[in-house]
């Protein structure tokens, strides 16, 4: 790796071993102005991906930056709905345009396609894929300074779709207290080194519930180990969310971008240090 290397192979014209392969990386859109792509991922559902990457994307915002979220997740897509977003993408001879949330963040999910919101995905990997690579190639993001990928579970078709056609500045892996959580983070970690991308750190999720009268924090699927968990993969751990009933009620309601709580400051931090 060359020194000053920003993991951005699309625009780098040096060789080196952690380059992926030229033929495989997909350019985004001539008219798309895109900065930093940092995706969020897991090994497993059910852990919070869609939340933090929402979070993530507001709290950048609120930093200053324009931010964008491309909803990789074709079969469970919620990022439109955690935005309050109603309107359909909307596209001509040019190519397709992102839905801008109420505070400016762009964003591209399959649901903004779709005639009704509850109409099911029932596609193949292949077609799920390349839908996903559609939203690269064929969206135009307006001067995006940092691109939030929310990812499926897992290591199948799409996030290796996009590990492969896009250039990914770096991810962030989301987990759980529970026990499962090594193997999590595991999976993950293995995949983001198979792939040559950059591990920002981890973000746990439901970590705790905070008690109203007397603000005690409750090991709800009791203790922790995701700083030793860190420690043994050499990763930081970026921030700790709770679970929150406010929280919740924001992602429900639409009003995400209203949400209050500073536990993603390391997060932010470690993303704008790209």
């Amino acid at each position: 790796m060359s020194e000053g290397c920003t993991h951005d192979c699309g625009s780098c014209s040096q060789s080196c071993g952690e380059r992926k392969p030229e033929s495989m990386l997909e350019k985004p859109h001539e008219l798309s102005k895109i900065g930093k792509v940092i995706g969020v991922v897991s090994g497993k559902g059910g852990v919070g991906k869609s939340l933090v990457t929402s979070l993530l994307a507001v709290s950048l915002q609120r930093n200053e930056h324009k931010t964008a979220v491309f909803d990789a997740d074709i079969t469970g897509p919620s990022i439109p709905k955690m935005f309050g977003i109603r309107d359909k993408a909307r596209g001509d001879d040019m190519g397709l345009y992102p839905v801008q949330s109420k505070l400016g963040t762009e964003i591209m999910s399959v649901n903004l396609l779709l005639e009704h919101d509850s109409d099911p995905v029932i596609w193949r990997g292949p077609v799920i894929a390349g839908v996903v690579k559609q939203f690269w190639t064929d969206v135009i993001w307006n001067e995006v300074d940092y691109m939030m990928v929310d990812m499926p579970p897992g290591t199948g078709d799409v996030p290796l779709t996009v590990f492969q056609t896009i250039p990914i500045n770096g991810i962030i892996i989301v987990t759980t207290p529970q026990e499962l959580v090594s193997m999590i983070v595991e999976k993950a970690v293995k995949m983001a080194k198979l792939m040559n991308v950059p591990i920002l750190g981890i973000v746990e999720n439901m970590s705790y519930a905070e008690c109203p009268d007397c603000g005690k924090q409750i090991q709800v699927f009791g203790d922790s180990h995701i700083e030793e968990i860190a420690k043994e993969y050499g990763l930081p751990v970026l921030a700790r969310i709770p679970m929150n009933p406010k929280l919740a009620a924001a992602c429900d309601k639409g009003m995400i971008e209203l949400f209050e709580g500073d536990w993603l400051q390391d997060a932010v931090s470690a993303i704008e240090a790209v």
